[in-house]
């Protein structure tokens, strides 16, 4: 089958239209490398300390990339996911040759257009898709460009950044069953699409378009929830978006926890980045559009409030309990609920009942 997607033009398309990052000497970029690899360490003693969630497997060290390199990885993470998907998936049907390089061509632009917009605007990210049990990759020009924006002391700014990739690093490390459980719902999701009569190739070609419409046009309406049409789909598409709120929320809330101790100017950070999403942060608001959320932060907010709420009731142990199987997941509507999730979890909501 010939390929869905041309990721080498894919590459080239992110690698051609990405931003370039901020001006900075070749001693200032050593330094600004040296200083994230160090706080990256000195991230994780804290994570675990106030999580007590330790990683059960190996994983390599963090890399410190480049808007290129970002997008590079990212592309290759996809490559590994989806084309196995798409050849699986595609049947007895076969484009012809010249449709087939057309489409695969126009994909692999589209593709590399939204890569290129997010390379620019993403901090840090555990990349999950490329190899198990993933890697964490921190994108230092963008890291760079955001402190001297907020006007952030660079140290307390990259710890904090730090400290928030590092805990969905231990996420996956720390419960070695997460990996597997998200790349099996996005396999579910695929699944799901097949009962809507259109053929998967087609509909991915047509969700990547809308990606690539909402990041050319801001006045765009479009929404990853217009290719949802099955309501499999949507089942799985709620069970990830559980998924995704939790480990944001638990993210933003060892930063909340840690950050106030180790971090003196946590407060003016926390305060002006909050200012910086709210107004409208590219990223945030194609992220928003695309899920179909309002115009809050709900994986943020809410996932925070829920960890919050849990950890109040049934202490850091008790909440810990959310990472034993993937029954113990909070489902979509107990995110607003802790009591709900605490009774079916525990089996009683007592404050601090079960406090580690």
């Amino acid at each position: 089958m010939a390929q869905f997607v041309d990721w080498d033009l894919a590459a080239a398309t992110a690698g051609a239209l990405g931003k370039s990052g901020p001006k900075v000497s070749y001693d200032e970029a050593t330094e600004v490398v040296g200083d994230l690899r160090q706080l990256t360490d000195e991230a994780a003693g804290h994570v675990v300390a106030y999580t007590g969630l330790r990683s059960q497997v190996a994983h390599p060290p963090v890399r410190v990339v480049d808007r290129r390199d970002w997008a590079a990885t990212n592309i290759a993470g996809l490559r590994e996911v989806i084309t196995p998907l798409v050849t699986r998936l595609s049947g007895d049907k076969q484009p012809g040759v010249i449709s087939d390089a057309i489409g695969s061509r126009l994909t692999g632009v589209q593709a590399g257009t939204v890569l290129a917009y997010l390379s620019g605007r993403v901090l840090g990210q555990y990349e999950v898709f490329s190899a198990d049990p993933g890697q964490l990759l921190l994108v230092a020009p963008n890291i760079v460009e955001v402190e001297r924006k907020l006007e952030a002391e660079p140290r307390d700014f990259r710890l904090w950044v730090c400290l928030h990739e590092v805990t969905h690093r231990t996420q996956f490390t720390a419960v070695p069953w997460m990996r597997g459980h998200f790349l099996g719902e996005v396999q579910a999701f695929v699944d799901a699409s097949q009962a809507g009569g259109e053929h998967f190739a087609d509909r991915l070609r047509r969700g990547v378009a809308t990606l690539a419409d909402s990041v050319r046009n801001p006045d765009s309406r479009a929404s990853v929830l217009d290719i949802v049409q099955t309501p499999g789909q949507r089942a799985v598409l709620d069970r990830l978006t559980a998924l995704m709120t939790l480990l944001e929320g638990h993210a933003e809330f060892v930063m909340d926890g840690v950050g106030p101790e180790v971090i003196p100017s946590v407060e003016r950070i926390r305060s002006k980045f909050n200012r910086r999403r709210e107004s409208g942060n590219p990223l945030e608001k194609t992220i928003r559009k695309l899920l179909g959320v309002d115009v809050k932060m709900r994986q943020y907010a809410e996932g925070r409030k829920f960890v919050h709420g849990v950890v109040d009731r049934v202490g850091m142990d008790g909440f810990n309990r959310v990472f034993s199987s993937p029954l113990t997941l909070p489902r979509l509507e107990e995110l607003a609920d802790p009591d709900a999730w605490v009774a079916r979890v525990h089996g009683s909501v007592g404050r601090s009942s079960a406090a580690g």
